[in-house]
């Protein structure tokens, strides 16, 4: 969706922004790109077996529009579009960086493919302070040639939900209408995301309040059999797993409590859950990691626990189901340090004078 509101934010009174898509086929966003009178080409794109020819489009694509800057986002995207800028002589080549640790403890390889990239690039967007880190501390990139700029996002898409949506979400997916607490889970099945300590919390929850109902968004990851054996300790009407919601401010909106508990403060490059969550005014349970590290204060905006705590978040939850001033103040203060350092125009504004500088 960030795509899309800084296609249609006023970064177009002073920048002539074409998109270079690679996708396989069409997208949601290249239609949506259409609609806006929007310059888009489609690169085709099924993975690292059609990079070169990807590549070629690329670049003569960049000669063609004589580009005075390319902005790469995610790791093909980076390999094809910041190398094809550097052969074209673009001068301003920059990619936003959205992974933090994840190359240096999961895929060793990757670190060689953002070093070149590192190289290659004038600026590099961090996300968040951690990312900063990373990259200076551990990829040695100097400081000048990186810029923190933190996600932006249309806050009021997250606190005026209509109840209709919310109630077709439920019933979308199928979650029992009367179920209470609704515990809300977004989070791609990976291990360094902490389900694994949330699912065990949730069963000792169901000892206490036997109608809860834990939902899992995002469904979907490496980590998904071993997930699956937890799910499999649940009663099986206790828990729904949603492999893809595309309404995510109205699921927010289901939940009674959130949580989001990453295993240590460097796996998450930003987290943009930690904003959307306060956006919502749910009062939530965090670790802190990423973005959270600079914002997440215990008992003002959210509930912290201990990275790998089942027991920890057990007893948050708890705390936030029989304390409502706890939970009321939670959710004011959670949204009000959100609208603070997220609106969308900031992003943009930093953006812009990027990309002119």
């Amino acid at each position: 969706m960030a795509f899309e509101w800084l296609a249609a934010s006023d970064l177009q009174k002073r920048i002539e922004l074409n998109f270079i898509l690679l996708n396989p086929g069409e997208s949601y966003l290249e239609t949506f790109l259409k609609q806006k009178n929007i310059p888009v080409t489609l690169v085709k794109y099924s993975g690292k077996k059609s990079m070169a020819r990807a590549f070629t489009q690329v670049f003569f694509k960049l000669i063609k529009l004589r580009a005075d800057v390319v902005h790469a986002h995610f790791l093909d995207a980076n390999l094809v579009g910041i190398s094809a800028a550097f052969l074209a002589r673009v001068p301003r080549r920059i990619y936003t960086r959205h992974h933090s640790s994840f190359h240096h403890f999961y895929f060793p390889k990757g670190v060689y493919y953002d070093m070149l990239v590192n190289y290659m690039s004038t600026k590099i967007v961090a996300i968040s302070k951690v990312v900063h880190q990373i990259l200076v501390e551990k990829e040695r990139v100097s400081e000048s040639k990186i810029s923190l700029i933190h996600h932006g996002f249309h806050l009021n898409l997250f606190e005026n939900v209509d109840n209709s949506r919310i109630e077709e979400v439920r019933k979308r997916n199928k979650v029992p209408e009367h179920s209470y607490p609704l515990l809300g889970v977004i989070a791609r099945f990976e291990d360094w995301k902490g389900i694994q300590f949330i699912v065990p919390a949730f069963r000792k929850l169901l000892e206490n309040y036997p109608e809860a109902h834990l939902i899992l968004a995002n469904a979907n990851g490496v980590y998904e059999g071993e997930v699956d054996k937890l799910l499999a300790t649940l009663p099986e009407k206790s828990f729904t797993k949603i492999r893809f919601e595309y309404d995510i401010p109205a699921l927010y909106k289901l939940f009674d409590v959130y949580v989001h508990t990453p295993v240590n403060n460097h796996s998450e490059a930003f987290g943009q859950t930690y904003v959307e969550a306060l956006a919502s005014r749910v009062p939530s349970i965090f670790t802190a990691s990423g973005v959270a590290t600079e914002f997440i204060e215990n008992e003002v905006n959210a509930l912290v626990v201990d990275y790998q705590n089942s027991g920890q978040i057990y007893d948050a939850v708890i705390r936030l189901l029989e304390n409502d001033q706890l939970r009321e103040n939670l959710k004011g203060n959670g949204y009000a340090s959100v609208k603070k350092r997220f609106e969308l125009q900031k992003m943009v504004d930093s953006l812009t004078q990027l990309y002119l500088s």
